[in-house]
Order: structure tokens, then sequence, then C-alpha cells
């Protein structure tokens, strides 16, 4: 769950790290009354969340309160994943003798937490395909106290010294307490500059929160005044989508969800968790376009599979679906099989022409096989691989 940048600069000032004087503008009159009161040159930035919106020119620079006012003009008209930014902020633009960038996230290999900054600002990542030499890491632990000596071996590794040493370090600390304390999975600081009095301030930054960790930060997200119904998507759901979750919430037994929808024409009822994600790529890398993402699994019902395989075949350009899951131990795949051939039937179709393929191995795998016999549905056990079967799926498709 991403927090928009004028919250993160909220919870880091909570938590002492310094931060820009900027305003929130709702409207363009309310940018030029702030740039006039900051005194221009200022930065402003649009309050989105998608990355197409972070992209597409989220930010611009102002040398009068005139041109404040135009420039918040065309950034409150981004499309921000389907809806307006919540507003522009409006920020003193700073001359930095020197800036940083400091990254805390999770090493998925190692397991464990990683600090990363550089002496050169933006984002991390970047900079470390660029400029590899000027990124350094120390990795922490999630469960042992955070220790500040770690924050200023790696600032030093910068080669920080003296004073910035000093008071980059406590930020770069803090910013690690901050993403331990709040169930953070990032949190990025791509601008750190050192001002005229040789204080430091964070000038450009953004936080995500891992999103089953909003249930414990009820309080600080009350605080920002983040709403429990506000799910922070990439983008607004389409209407498929929503019908989809409608779906999964009316019926408790499995799980049917997250679907996305696509625009392609390969249905997908496929297994639930890091399995669905390695059939649609194997659906893709076999040249097929899927119509949508879905994660089926934790022993649905027979109902909530046949909704769903309606909901999939009634998309416009979607004729076949395939049925796929790694080996499955807590889902029946003869329950799968009934729902799915239920929902074919139910609007009229010929399971045999309708359903591409359908691998679901494992539970209950022979009844689901003599089910899909009956009705003539190519169907395969764990000896096919998930690309083979994702091969036999497009080829169906495309002949």
């Amino acid at each position: 769950m991403r927090f928009y940048e004028i919250e993160a600069k909220k919870l880091l000032a909570k938590r002492g790290i310094p931060v820009g004087k900027s305003g929130m503008a709702e409207t363009a009159s309310d940018a030029e009354r702030i740039a006039a009161e900051l005194g221009c040159p200022v930065t402003l930035r649009a309050q989105v969340i998608s990355p197409a919106a972070l992209k597409a020119g989220a930010v611009k620079s102002a040398e009068n309160p005139a041109q404040a006012r135009a420039e918040a003009q065309r950034l409150l008209q981004i499309d921000d994943g389907g809806r307006k930014p919540r507003g522009v902020t409006v920020e003193k633009e700073v001359a930095a003798s020197q800036s940083y960038s400091l990254s805390v996230t999770y090493d998925g290999t190692r397991k464990r937490p990683v600090m990363a900054a550089s002496d050169m600002a933006g984002n991390i990542e970047d900079l470390s395909e660029r400029h590899p030499e000027r990124v350094v890491r120390r990795h922490f632990s999630a469960l042992l106290p955070f220790s500040d000596y770690l924050a200023k071996e790696l600032i030093a590794a910068t080669g920080a010294k003296g004073s910035d040493l000093t008071r980059v370090a406590g930020i770069a600390s803090r910013l690690a307490q901050i993403f331990l304390d709040y169930d953070l999975t990032q949190a990025d600081v791509y601008r750190l500059a050192k001002l005229g009095d040789g204080q430091f301030a964070v000038v450009d930054c953004h936080l995500d929160m891992e999103v089953e960790g909003r249930g414990r930060q009820k309080a600080i997200l009350g605080e920002l005044g983040i709403q429990p119904d506000d799910k922070r998507l990439p983008r607004e759901p389409t209407p498929f989508e929503i019908e989809a979750a409608k779906i999964d919430a009316e019926d408790p037994r499995g799980v049917a969800g997250p679907v996305v929808e696509f625009d392609g024409n390969i249905g997908l009822v496929i297994g639930a968790g890091g399995g669905s994600l390695t059939l649609t790529d194997a659906v893709r890398r076999q040249g097929g376009r899927p119509a949508n993402y879905a994660a089926l699994g934790g022993n649905p019902s027979v109902k909530k599979a046949e909704r769903l395989t309606k909901l999939i075949l009634s998309k416009p350009g979607v004729k076949k679906i395939a049925v796929m899951s790694n080996v499955v131990s807590n889902t029946r795949a003869d329950l799968v099989a009934r729902g799915v051939i239920k929902g074919v039937l139910g609007l009229g179709l010929d399971p045999r022409e309708t359903i591409a393929i359908f691998r679901v191995p494992g539970a209950w795998e022979a009844d689901a096989f003599k089910i899909l016999e009956k009705y003539g549905v190519e169907f395969c056990d764990r000896s096919v691989s998930i690309s083979e079967a994702a091969k036999r799926a497009v080829e169906k498709i495309q002949g």
C-alpha cells in the first residue's frame, strides 16, 4: 500500500526526520498563493500513487507564482489510474551543496532487511545500475533492536565525514526504525539535501506499507487520515474486477481472487499464490494473451468456481478458458472440475470446445478426470509441465 508523498513526509516528520517546507494545494489558485508565501522557485508534485502517473511528468518547477498556478492546473489533470490527484504539493526549492539517497527494503535472498545509501540523489535501484560504486548496503535484523552504529557505518562508507556523517547517519537510523515499526515494505528517500545552514531535509521520498500490516497500523493510518476502505490500488478496479471481488466475498469457502482484468483472449481459471503468477507467465511465454489473472484455491466451493468461470467467459473476446494449477493439496480438483463444467454449461457452451486444458493435479484428481472425460475435456496430470499445458492451451486458442 503506497502512501501519498505528503503522507510519507508527515510520517517521517513525526519520527524526527526533517522535511522541506511545503504546502498542499487542492486548486491552481492555492498553488499560486502557497508559492507566493514560500518564495520562488518552487517544486510542484502531483499527489498520485499509480506507477504510470508517477512517471508521467508528475513533478514540475516554477520560477514565479503565476507559473506555479499554470503548472498546478496541468498536474491536477493527470490520470492517476482512473482517479484525479489528491492535490499538488508546493515546496520551496533548495540549493543543496550535497545530496544523499537512502533506501530500506527486504532482501528476498538473504531474508533480512537491507539498508542502502548513496552520496548521489536518485532512486537507489537506478543508481545501482548506473553507478554501482556509489551505492553501499548493510543488512540488519528484523527481530533485534536496530543499531545506530550500523547506520553510521553505512553512511561513513559513502564518504561522509564530520557533522554530515552524524546528521545523515541519524536520519538513516530513524528511517530504518520507521521501516520496522510500521510494517513497511519500502522506505525510500530519493533526495536528502544539505541546506545552507548545514542541516539536512528530505526533499523527495516514498513509503510502501505491507497490506497485511494495515490492521496492526490502524492508529497511524487514522492519524494520517487514511480510511479503512481506501485500498490504495494502482488504479481503480474495473466492473469485471469488482464483480470478481463480490464472488469471492459472498462465499467464504476458498479463495477466488484477486482477479485482474487484461485485454487478451484466453480466460484463466488458475491456482492461487505463486502458482497463478507462474501460470500466467507461462501462457505469455507461449505467445498467449491472457484475458485476466486469477487466483483460485483454498478448496473453493463448486458454486464459487462456477461463478468465476461464468464471469471470465462473459468477458468480450474470450472464447476458451485454461484451468490450471500447480499440484494441490488443500483444494479438491473434483470440486474445481464440477464448478468449471457447471459454469460452461450454464452459459450454453460445450465444455469440449470451451475448456482448452485442465491441469489441476493433486487431491481427488482421479474423480476430476472422470468428470472431464465424460464431457470430452482434455486434461493432464503432474507429468505434464506447466509450460507444456500452457502451450497446448495457447495452440488451441490460436488454432
